[in-house]
């Protein structure tokens, strides 16, 4: 499938301030970038960082004053493949090494602390991607999406007792109870067609049957309708503006819409 995508950040800096952002689609073979372009309006000398094992893109720069950020794209992320029920959970032993970290507890992902939960939750499931689907299951059940509830500091442990949130703590708790699980799990920023209203979407990868799988824990977007951005360990890895001064956002949008075959791409 064919996406175009137009993401628009507007930010005051009243320093010259260094920043990370990560606006621009992942290189990785489930999607191909068919054209795209990246507009500042002020010059800025950009470094560019590539990923090698997330296809994450990542640039960084010095800005300051009001500054409008805005990446356009036309995105073929072919026909991506649903997780099902029957894929297989692998021994840790089987795990690539650069797997192995999203394994284990992170700052918004403490798994340890819901460890006893989620084995006891989830204990008659079939190992793999069964229970992972039983994970997206229950929070449907037991949690509310709802805007206010969270903020930028908000960990799966307080989403799990608060029962609300919005995409970030849906995913960040879906991650912690499959870690719990043993369940090799990860953040992922993502584009989302259909998605309303349109904005950044947090959702959340899964490592079975020896690749990631994309999963939606609230789902609002179909995942073959997606792009994939940014992965890591949770939020603090995938935000799409990490400033190293204060910072105002006055504005940002996103657009996303399928294209047909034979709508043209934008010129890169």
């Amino acid at each position: 499938m064919k996406l175009k995508v137009v993401a628009t950040l507007v930010y005051r800096f009243d320093h010259e301030t260094p920043v990370i952002v990560a606006i621009e689609p992942a290189r990785s073979p489930d999607q191909t970038i068919v054209s795209e372009q990246l507009l500042i309006d002020q010059p800025a000398e950009l470094i560019r960082d590539l990923d090698a094992d997330t296809g994450m893109r990542r640039f960084r720069g010095v800005l300051s004053g009001q500054v409008s950020i805005q990446y356009q794209g036309t995105i073929d992320n072919g026909t991506r493949r649903l997780l099902h029920a029957d894929a297989r959970q692998h021994a840790w032993a089987e795990l690539p090494a650069e797997v192995l970290p999203y394994l284990l507890p992170s700052r918004f992902c403490p798994s340890d602390n819901l460890m006893r939960f989620a084995q006891r939750e989830f204990s008659d499931i079939e190992a793999g991607g069964a229970k992972v689907l039983a994970v997206v299951d229950w929070l449907q059940e037991h949690v509310d999406y709802i805007h206010g509830v969270s903020n930028a500091q908000t960990t799966a442990e307080q989403t799990f007792i608060d029962r609300a949130g919005v995409c970030r703590d849906f995913s960040h708790l879906a991650i912690a109870l499959c870690r719990a699980l043993n369940l090799p799990a990860r953040a992922v920023s993502v584009y989302a067609a259909d998605l309303a209203p349109p904005d950044f979407h947090a959702v959340f990868e899964v490592y079975l049957d020896g690749q990631w799988w994309l999963v939606d824990p609230t789902r609002l977007a179909p995942v073959d309708g997606m792009v994939r951005i940014a992965a890591g360990r949770d939020a603090a890895d995938i935000a799409f503006l990490t400033s190293g001064n204060f910072c105002q956002c006055l504005n940002q949008w996103v657009e996303v819409s399928r294209m047909e075959d034979s709508e043209p791409a934008q010129a890169a």
